[in-house]
């Protein structure tokens, strides 16, 4: 399967014509994969340097996006956590960034978001905002007027009066919310 997958793109890459849609169709591209983060990885969250001391894995900033769906964003439990909650048409268009991340990376990341049973990895379609390298290809310019599918950690095992929580646009620990998350290393 995988390197059947690795060979199209190697061909289709040929022929931008061929290589726009299938790139922005799926979330993986050889053995890279396109990962959508809104909450405490983000650049300036508390989780970030996990993105790029390079230590658990291989991760590159691609841009900044926007779910194309609406989702509930609520901060929860006494650990201040947000949570992006799997039940589309409700809440807000939520803003995050979009990494490609490799296989070492994307384990990691499955273990720290507690996959599947804290969160789920599902694929979310995502509008860009913002490019990277925004002069480099044409793939750079034509995303900005399309959307992506990239995976999402977000959870449908949540606590059902999560639902009723206030719901935000953009997480920022540091916010007017007064709710900052709390480290795993500073946990009781």
């Amino acid at each position: 399967g995988g390197e059947k997958v690795g060979e199209f793109y190697s061909l289709a890459s040929r022929s931008r014509r061929t290589r726009q849609p299938f790139n922005l169709a799926v979330p993986s591209v050889g053995r890279m994969v396109r990962v959508f983060v809104y909450g405490t990885l983000k650049k300036g969250q508390p989780n970030y340097p996990h993105m790029i001391n390079g230590v658990h894995g291989t991760s590159q900033f691609q841009g900044k996006g926007l779910t194309v769906e609406k989702y509930p964003l609520v901060i929860a439990g006494k650990y201040n956590i947000p949570y992006l909650l799997n039940n589309p048409g409700k809440g807000h268009h939520v803003t995050g960034e979009i990494y490609f991340v490799d296989d070492q990376m994307l384990q990691f990341l499955d273990e720290f978001e507690g996959c599947p049973n804290m969160y789920q990895r599902t694929p979310v379609r995502v509008e860009v905002l913002e490019w990277e390298n925004k002069n480099s290809t044409s793939e750079g310019t034509s995303a900005n007027k399309n959307s992506l599918e990239c995976y999402v950690y977000s959870t449908t095992t949540y606590q059902p009066e999560w639902i009723h929580l206030p719901y935000y646009d953009n997480y920022d620990s540091f916010g007017k919310h007064n709710l900052p998350y709390v480290l795993r290393e500073s946990r009781e």
